[in-house]
């Protein structure tokens, strides 16, 4: 039986992506002509399957592999110094930087995805990430008071970030001195795109990738199956199923709110911060599941839907013709929704 692929929603301290068979089927070594190369990046891990490529290939290929990843760390990653996205954040005027083709691709996405979802999507909500303590900063020992979180709030905002193209190439800028833009909403799904370019342009038409939470897909297995990719159901025990996709060529991203916390003074604190009220959501969506074009629109979308909650999500996604895949919580139990056009992509879910 073909294998299946287990996405799960951000946590802190384990893998975001995991190889599962279905239920009752034993794991079996993978065919010869399949080929597996991991590791981690951005915090993460990050996974690359190809069939039909052979072993000779393999160095090539996993040099390439980490050349991609590595550079998309040195552009986006708010935990290295000197990255790019760093050194704009620590820009301390208001003229244009210099940034890539590439990020000024996916912060064009977030910038336009923030406004479709009421300016919830929000790159710019760093400062708040930070003093909640799911940034380069270290965990609070308590909860930030509310001059704090005022004051981190003056300086997020979407209005403050413009992505303009010149014929000396792609420039950022803020009009707001402290502004932090925070990449890593979108950052798995942009390095996953970028790890299926590489397959496209090195004549790979079977490769399911994925960074952390995003995966994409194309072609077919080792055993000439489609890729297989089970979400995880939003509970703390680890594999268990809430449906099964076949991605037909698309990119899918799971955002929830159940596995990326901490505890402080008694609460759970969510990673997925509010920028309406500077604070961790507590509403009862708690995972969002994405399927799209590319791996970046569906990471970027998973994000603002958490941020919407439940019923603004779901009229978002219908005003939008999303394929999306919500969660509520009530208490104890659980109830699942699913836009026609994600029922397009399910092979199965549990009841």
């Amino acid at each position: 039986m073909p294998h299946a692929f287990l996405i799960r929603a951000p946590r802190l301290t384990l893998p975001l992506l995991a190889a599962l068979l279905l239920a009752g089927c034993q794991r079996d070594d993978p065919p010869a002509e399949a080929m597996v190369i991991e590791g981690h990046i951005f915090g993460t891990t990050y996974r690359v399957n190809v069939a039909g490529v052979e072993a000779a290939q393999r160095p090539a290929l996993e040099q390439a592999v980490r050349q991609v990843l590595e550079r998309d760390d040195r552009e986006i990653s708010t935990y290295k110094p000197d990255s790019l996205i760093s050194r704009f954040n620590r820009y301390p005027g208001t003229d244009p930087q210099p940034i890539s083709a590439d990020m000024a691709d996916v912060i064009t996405t977030a910038l336009r995805i923030g406004t479709l979802t009421r300016g919830k999507m929000d790159i710019t909500v760093g400062p708040l990430v930070n003093l909640w303590g799911f940034g380069p900063d270290k965990q609070p020992v308590k909860t930030p008071t509310d001059q704090q979180i005022a004051q981190a709030r003056q300086r997020v905002g979407l209005r403050h970030l413009t992505v303009s193209a010149r014929a000396d190439g792609q420039w950022l800028q803020k009009d707001l001195p402290g502004l932090y833009v925070d990449l890593s909403t979108v950052g798995e799904g942009y390095a996953t795109d970028h790890l299926a370019r590489l397959m496209e342009q090195r004549g790979i038409g079977n490769y399911l990738v994925s960074v952390g939470g995003a995966v994409l897909t194309r072609g077919v297995n080792a055993s000439g199956q489609p890729w297989r990719v089970a979400i995880q159901k939003p509970t703390d025990r680890e594999n268990a199923v809430q449906a099964i996709v076949n991605l037909q060529g698309h990119g899918i991203s799971t955002s929830g709110s159940y596995r990326n916390y901490y505890e402080l003074d008694g609460k759970r604190i969510s990673h997925i911060i509010d920028p309406d009220t500077g604070r961790p959501i507590t509403h009862k969506l708690v995972s969002a599941t994405v399927i799209a074009p590319t791996a970046t629109l569906a990471d970027t979308w998973d994000t603002g839907l958490m941020l919407l909650g439940t019923e603004q999500a779901l009229a978002v996604a219908k005003q939008q013709g999303l394929a999306v895949y919500l969660v509520t919580r009530e208490g104890d139990r659980f109830t699942s929704y699913m836009s026609p056009q994600f029922r397009a992509f399910l092979l199965d879910e549990e009841k």
